[in-house]
């Protein structure tokens, strides 16, 4: 890696200049995210394997995403893109800030899926912006929200029902978006990654006999026992910490 050179580095990835023109390496770290000492050995093995398990599938159903290949256990190949300075969120259920916010019961299931949008700046907390926000400040203009509303409903029709097919309740996630370019077309994908870093997962064996969440407090390693689930686990990933599995 020292001979790389490096684009961009964050909590939990870094990107590298790719081998052909409109590519970037991306690689998964291990280092414990702010404010989380938790985060073991072998996790960035796992994100990546999950990662490259969600954006192969998406892209099988038409789904365009900057994943092109897994290089290592570590890396994945992608394709460059322009990226929206927001997170996107999707809430299937209330979990977290929105109970917060508007006083819902952590658990309660919302009427439809709510897409919220927090502007991607870290050294002002990643503010939850509006439509009128971003279109004020020419982020994005009205139809590409239109487009990433359309693009994110249906990761969430698609992520919704792999997680339900574990046993794994989907109640938000986050993503980024990009933009690229195909000769004059510009079209919007999903980019950075699919991680239970950046989802709220729920193991659905915690449900009532009403459908109700008993206990949505969050899963130890849930990175682990999803890949388990899914059927993506390295046989050669170690741990600092045993991972406590919810089965």
């Amino acid at each position: 890696m020292a001979r790389r050179i490096k684009v961009y580095e964050g909590k939990a990835k870094i990107l590298f200049e790719g081998p052909e023109p409109g590519t970037l390496i991306q690689y998964f770290k291990d280092e414990a995210q702010e404010h989380d000492d938790s985060r073991p050995e072998g996790r960035g093995v796992l994100n990546n394997r999950l990662s490259e398990f969600f954006m192969t599938g998406l892209n099988s159903v038409g789904v365009p995403t900057h994943f092109i290949r897994r290089m290592n256990m570590r890396e994945q190949l992608v394709r460059m893109a322009e990226m929206v300075p927001l997170e996107v969120m999707v809430r299937n259920y209330a979990a977290g800030g929105i109970c917060e916010r508007l006083g819902i019961p952590e658990g309660t299931p919302l009427p439809r899926p709510v897409v919220e949008y927090y502007f991607k700046d870290e050294k002002l907390g990643t503010p939850l912006v509006s439509e009128e926000h971003i279109t004020a400040f020419n982020w994005a203009n009205q139809q590409d929200l239109d487009d990433i509303v359309a693009l994110i409903l249906r990761l969430n029709d698609f992520l919704s029902g792999v997680m339900m097919g574990v046993g794994v309740r989907l109640a938000d996630f986050r993503v980024e978006i990009g933009r690229i370019w195909e000769g004059d077309f510009m079209r919007l994908i999903i980019a950075d990654e699919i991680t239970p870093d950046n989802c709220t997962l729920w193991d659905m064996r915690g449900l009532d006999s009403e459908g109700n969440l008993r206990d949505p407090g969050p899963v130890s390693d849930m990175s682990t026992e999803l890949a388990r689930r899914l059927g993506v686990l390295p046989s050669n990933v170690t741990h600092t910490i045993k991972p406590t599995l919810i089965n």
